[in-house]
C-alpha cells in the first residue's frame, strides 16, 4: 500500500492510539472500575483490554463477569460501566491529539473522513464536539455497542464509505476488521499497545508509521513530486 492518501477516497479512524493518545488513560480505567473484585482480578482484566485493542468496553466487562470475576463481589454491568466512563471521561478532555490532524484534513479535502471506534459511540462524540474535532469527521462518528465490522458495512451500505478506502488503526483488531472489509490498511504504531508490534507488521505484511504526522510528511512530498500542472 502505497502512503500517498491522495487515492482514497475514504480515511477511517480508529480513535484511541491514533486521533487521541488515549490508550493509557482506557487501560488505567479498565483497572480502576474492577478493583472491588480485587486486584488480581483487575490486572487480569487489563491483560484481556490489552490483548484485544478496539474491542469495546462493552465485551470486555462480559467477559471478566463471565470468566474473570469472583461470584462473591458481584457489583454488576452497569456500576462496571459507570465507573469506567467516570475514570475515562475527565483523560479524554486533556489528552494529546495526533499532531498533523488537520493539516491531513486539509491535504485530502476530497475524501470522507470517519470514526470507527471500540469507544462508546455517546461518548466520543460528546468528546470530539467539546475538543472541537467533530467538524473534521464529516462521515460522523461512531463508536461501540455497534461493533467496528457492523460499522464499515452499515457506512458501506449508505454510501459514505466510498472505495478505495483506507483504515488507519493501532490494533491487531483494527487490521482483522480492515482485512475483512476489504480495505487497506495503515498500524500506526507511536501510542499502540499491542506487544511486539513489529514482529506483527513484519508477519502480516502490513503498512506502518509513528503517526498521523508521519503520513503528512509523506504526503506533502508526494505532493511536491507531483509534475506542475500545465494550464496553457
Amino acid at each position: 500500500m502505497k502512503h500517498d492518501v491522495a487515492k482514497y477516497k475514504t480515511l477511517v479512524f480508529d480513535c484511541d492510539g491514533v486521533v487521541l493518545n488515549s490508550n493509557r488513560i482506557k487501560t488505567d480505567a479498565f483497572r480502576l472500575a474492577a478493583l472491588p473484585y480485587g486486584e488480581d482480578a483487575a490486572n487480569q482484566l487489563v491483560r484481556h483490554h490489552i490483548r484485544n485493542g478496539g474491542i469495546s468496553r462493552y465485551k470486555k466487562f462480559e467477559h471478566f463477569l463471565d470468566v474473570i470475576a469472583s461470584s462473591k463481589q458481584d457489583f454488576g454491568f452497569e456500576v462496571l460501566l459507570t465507573r469506567f466512563a467516570e475514570a475515562v471521561t475527565q483523560g479524554l478532555m486533556t489528552c494529546d491529539v495526533a499532531d498533523g490532524l488537520t493539516e491531513l484534513r486539509e491535504r485530502t479535502g476530497h475524501a470522507t473522513w470517519t470514526i470507527a471506534s471500540g469507544g462508546d459511540n455517546s461518548e466520543l462524540n460528546e468528546v470530539f464536539a467539546r475538543r472541537g474535532l467533530a467538524h473534521l469527521f464529516d462521515g460522523g462518528i461512531h463508536g461501540s455497542p455497534e461493533p467496528k465490522h457492523e460499522i464499515l458495512a452499515r457506512l458501506e451500505r449508505d454510501g459514505t464509505l466510498q472505495r478505495p478506502a483506507l483504515f488507519l488503526g493501532d490494533s491487531v483488531y483494527d487490521y482483522e476488521v480492515a482485512r475483512d472489509a476489504s480495505i487497506d490498511f495503515l498500524f500506526l504504531s507511536g501510542w499502540s499497545e499491542v506487544e511486539n508490534w513489529q514482529d506483527f507488521v513484519r508477519q502480516n505484511g502490513l503498512a506502518e508509521m509513528h503517526a498521523i504526522g508521519d503520513l503528512c510528511e509523506t504526503q506533502r512530498a508526494a505532493e511536491a513530486l507531483k509534475p506542475p500542472r500545465d494550464d496553457t
